[in-house]
C-alpha cells in the first residue's frame, strides 16, 4: 500500500530535458571507432562462414564417396537441410537442454545460538513514526506538494514518513532504509522545503549532496530537477567523467543545491577561485557507509575540513552502520537515528536463490552462468562480478551466445557506461554485465534478476546488489554462485532473512553441455580481444600524431601556456602511496611472502590463457582480500577524528613574537644532559669572565666561586 502501482519517474514532466541525455549530450564525439558489439557480430560471422564452408566440405566428400545411384534431388535437399542446421545457434540436441528444468528447494534455517550485542547508543531514535502521516500533513509548500503530485506520489514510504518531519526541524540524522524505499526523496524534501521558507540573499550554495558514483549523482540530480521544478531552487551537477569548464562555469553562478562525487568537488574547491564551501547550511551523505570507508577517507577529511562548522548533517544508506563512533569524522551534533529497517535488511519482496558450488567444480561458474541467462532468465537481467576483467570477459561470451548484452565499470570511458545504462533503461539490451560500481543507488526500471557470479566482499555488499530489482514494492529475484569458501557468509544470510530462501539445482549435463559450448568459443574470444587492442593502439597512435600536428602548428610556448596542471589537495607521491596502499594487489593476502608472489607473477606472464578455475579463484581471492582488509581495519582502534564544536578564535594576522625567556627560566628548565654535567662542574672560564665585567660595570667586586 505504500507504493504506487503505476509511478514512474517521468524525465520530461521536470521542465527541462532529460539528465541522462543532457549529460550523453556532453561525451558526443568521445565515442569509440567500433562498439564491442560491433566486434563480436563480425567474429560471430566469421565464424559461421568458416562452419557453413566446412559442412559444404563435407557434403562434397560425402557425394564424391558416395554411389552412382543418389540422384541430383537428394543432393540438393541434404544440402538445404545442413544450411539451415548451420543458421541456428543451437542444434537439435541441444533442445533437450533447454526443456530440462532446474530443481528448486526450500534452505533450512539454523538457529544462532550467540546473543546480539549492543551497539552504543544515538542522542536520539525516531524510527517510530505516526502511520498516517500524508505529505499533505507535513506542512510542505504549495510548489512541492503540486510536484510530489506530478511525480505520482499518493502516499509517502515508511522512510519519508519517518525522515522527513525530523529534517524539516534541521536535527541530524542517521538514516537506514530498505534498497528501493524513496530515500532520495526522504532527504531532498525537507532541504527543498527549507530554501523555499527562506530565500537566499547572495547566490550561493547552501546544499552539498555527496555521492559515492557519477550515475548515482545523474540519478539524484534527475530527482531533484524534478522535485524543485515549481520552485526558483537551482541545481548543479559535479561529478567526474563530464565537461569541466561547463561545470565551472555552473558553480560561478552560486547554485542552491549541488549535488557532486568527492573527487571532481575537491578539483573545483582547489580549481575554481570563486567556488567555496563555508557558506553549507546542510551537508548529505548518500549511500554515507560507502562514503566513510577508507577509500573515501583523505577526500572526506579534506571537504569536511573545507564545510562550514554550524550545519545540519543528513546520513542515508540501506546499510547505515549503527555504532557512533563510525560516524565521528563527520561530526554529528546530538544525531537522531532513524533505522526503519535492520543494516542488513533485503527488499521485502525479494525471493533469494543460491547455486552450490562443489569444491572441485569452480570452473562451472561460467557454464552456469550461461545456462541461466539462455535457459531462465533471458531479459532484464544484471549480472555482477567482482572484478573489471572477468565482467568483459563475460560480455564477450554472452554476445558470442547470441544474446543482448552490455558492461559497466571503471574500465569504460563516461561516455560508454551511460550508453550502455541508457541502452539498458530503453530495453535495448537483455542483459547488463556489471561490477560494484552499478551496485548502490541505481533505480533501473523493470530488473527482474540479479545474478552474482561470485559472492561479494560483504554481506552489506550484497545487499546493496540484489537491491537492484525488487524496488518500489515490486517483485524480483537473486540467483548467487556459492562456493565451499563463500558458505560462511550464505549462513549469515539464511540467518537474516525474513522469507525462505531457495536453493537451486542445474542437472550436471546441461553445466557440461555448456562448459563445452564455452570450450569452443575460447578461440572467439581470443580473436575478439586482438581486435579490441588493434583499435586501442590505432587510437593512440592517432592521438600522438594530432597532439604533434597541434604542437607544430600553434608553437610549444603557446600550448604550454594554455593548459594549466589542475592543483590538489594531496601531491603525486601522496596519491601513488595512498593508491598503493588501498589497492588490492594480485593474491597479494592469500600469496603471502615475496618470493610466492613473485612466482606467481611469473606463471601467470608466462601462461597465454587462465583456466576456468583460476578465473574463479581469483574472483573469490579478490573478494576475501577486502573482506579481510576490512576485518583488520575494524579491529584497529579508532581515532578520535571529530571536529570541534565552536568554531576557532581568529588569530591576528602578522609575524609571531617570540617570548623572552629570562636566563634564570632557561636554566631551571633545561634538564639535558648536557646542562646537568654543567651545573655539577660550576661555571666555566668564560662564565666567570662574563659575569665579573657585568659586576664592574655595575660598580661591584667579583670575588664569589659560587655559581651565582
Amino acid at each position: 500500500g505504500d507504493f504506487s502501482a503505476a509511478f514512474v519517474f517521468g524525465e520530461a514532466e521536470a521542465g527541462g530535458e532529460d539528465a541522462w541525455a543532457a549529460a550523453l549530450r556532453q561525451l558526443r564525439g568521445k565515442r569509440a571507432a567500433t562498439t564491442l558489439d560491433e566486434k563480436i557480430e563480425k567474429v560471430r560471422q566469421k565464424r559461421k562462414l568458416q562452419e557453413r564452408e566446412a559442412k559444404q566440405a563435407k557434403v562434397r566428400d560425402e557425394d564424391a564417396e558416395a554411389e552412382d545411384n543418389q540422384t541430383t534431388k537428394r543432393e540438393c535437399e541434404d544440402f538445404s537441410r545442413e544450411d539451415e542446421d548451420v543458421e541456428s545457434d543451437y542444434s537439435l540436441d541441444d533442445e533437450s537442454i533447454f526443456t530440462k528444468a532446474d530443481k528448486v528447494k526450500v534452505k533450512e534455517r539454523r538457529k544462532s545460538k550467540k546473543g546480539q550485542v549492543e551497539a552504543e547508543t544515538f542522542f536520539e531514535d525516531a524510527s517510530q513514526y505516526d502511520d498516517n502521516l500524508s505529505f499533505q500533513d507535513m506542512n510542505l509548500s504549495r510548489p512541492l506538494l503540486k510536484a510530489i503530485t506530478a511525480l505520482g506520489f499518493k502516499q509517502p514510504t515508511p522512510i519519508q514518513k519517518a525522515c522527513i518531519p525530523v529534517g524539516l526541524l534541521g536535527k541530524d540524522i542517521c538514516a537506514c532504509a530498505a534498497t528501493g524505499t524513496g530515500k532520495t526523496a526522504a532527504f531532498i524534501l525537507p532541504v527543498l522545503e527549507r530554501l523555499i521558507y527562506k530565500p537566499r540573499q547572495a547566490p550561493i550554495t547552501r546544499v552539498l549532496v555527496l555521492v559515492p558514483t557519477r550515475e548515482l549523482g545523474i540519478q539524484v540530480h534527475s530527482v531533484t530537477k524534478q522535485l524543485a521544478q515549481f520552485s526558483s531552487v537551482t541545481t548543479c551537477l559535479a561529478v567526474g567523467g563530464l565537461d569541466v569548464k561547463t561545470q565551472e562555469a555552473a558553480l560561478r553562478s552560486g547554485p542552491d543545491i549541488l549535488i557532486a562525487t568527492p573527487g571532481r568537488l575537491i578539483d573545483h574547491l582547489h580549481n575554481c577561485p570563486s567556488f567555496h564551501l563555508s557558506s553549507v547550511e546542510v551537508l548529505i551523505l548518500d549511500e554515507a557507509d560507502r562514503m566513510l570507508d577508507e577509500y573515501f577517507e583523505e577526500q572526506m577529511k579534506e571537504i569536511i575540513r573545507l564545510c562550514s562548522h554550524h550545519r545540519q548533517t543528513m546520513l542515508f544508506s540501506a546499510t547505515m552502520t549503527e555504532e557512533v563512533k563510525d560516524l565521528a569524522s563527520v561530526s554529528l551534533k546530538n544525531p537522531v537515528r532513524i533505522f526503519v529497517n535492520s543494516n542488513t535488511d533485503v527488499a521485502p519482496f525479494l525471493r533469494q536463490e543460491f547455486i552450490r558450488i562443489r569444491p572441485n567444480r569452480e570452473g562451472d561458474r561460467e557454464a552456469i552462468v550461461t545456462a541461466l541467462l539462455t535457459r531462465t532468465f533471458r531479459d532484464h537481467v544484471m549480472l555482477f562480478t567482482q572484478t573489471k576483467k572477468q565482467a568483459h570477459r563475460m560480455h564477450i561470451l554472452l554476445g558470442l551466445m547470441g544474446l543482448r548484452v552490455g558492461e559497466l565499470h571503471g574500465n569504460l570511458s563516461q561516455a560508454q557506461r551511460l550508453e550502455s545504462l541508457r541502452r539498458f533503461k530503453d530495453e535495448q539490451i537483455d542483459i547488463l554485465v556489471a561490477t560494484d560500481v552499478a551496485a548502490r543507488g541505481l533505480d533501473i526500471e523493470g530488473v527482474k534478476t540479479v545474478i552474482n557470479f561470485t559472492m561479494p566482499n560483504t554481506t552489506k555488499h550484497y545487499v546493496h546488489r540484489v537491491g537492484r530489482t525488487a524496488r518500489a514494492g515490486k517483485a524480483g529475484r537473486s540467483v548467487s554462485l556459492v562456493g565451499e569458501e563463500e558458505r560462511k557468509m550464505l549462513k549469515d544470510i539464511v540467518k537474516t532473512a525474513k522469507t525462505a530462501v531457495k536453493a537451486r539445482i542445474l542437472p550436471q549435463d546441461v553445466i557440461l553441455k555448456f562448459r563445452e559450448k564455452i570450450e569452443n568459443l575460447e578461440k572467439d574470444i581470443y580473436a575478439v580481444l586482438c581486435l579490441e587492442r588493434e583499435e586501442r593502439e590505432m587510437q593512440q597512435s592517432e592521438a600522438q600524431i594530432n597532439k604533434a600536428k597541434k604542437q607544430l602548428e600553434t608553437g610549444k610556448k603557446e600550448t604550454g601556456g594554455e593548459s594549466l596542471e589542475r592543483s590538489w589537495f594531496q601531491t603525486r607521491e601522496e596519491r601513488k602511496k595512498e593508491k598503493l596502499a588501498k589497492a588490492l594487489q594480485e593474491f597479494d593476502l592469500a600469496l603471502r611472502g615475496k618470493k610466492k608472489r613473485k612466482k606467481f607473477m611469473q606463471d601467470t606472464q608466462k601462461k597465454a590463457q587462465m583456466t576456468p578455475e583460476e578465473r574463479s579463484q581469483f574472483e573469490i581471492l579478490k573478494s576475501q582480500m577486502y573482506a579481510e582488509r576490512l576485518a583488520k581495519r575494524n579491529r584497529r582502534a579508532k581515532r578520535a577524528r571529530a571536529l570541534p564544536e565552536e568554531e576557532p578564535a581568529a588569530v591576528p594576522a602578522g609575524p609571531k613574537k617570540k617570548k623572552k625567556v629570562s636566563v634564570f627560566d632557561e636554566e631551571l628548565t633545561n634538564t639535558s644532559r648536557k646542562a646537568l654535567k654543567q651545573y655539577r662542574a660550576g661555571p666555566s672560564f668564560e662564565d666567570r669572565k662574563r659575569l665579573g665585567i657585568a659586576q664592574r660595570r655595575k660598580g661591584g667586586n667579583f670575588k664569589s666561586k659560587s655559581r651565582y
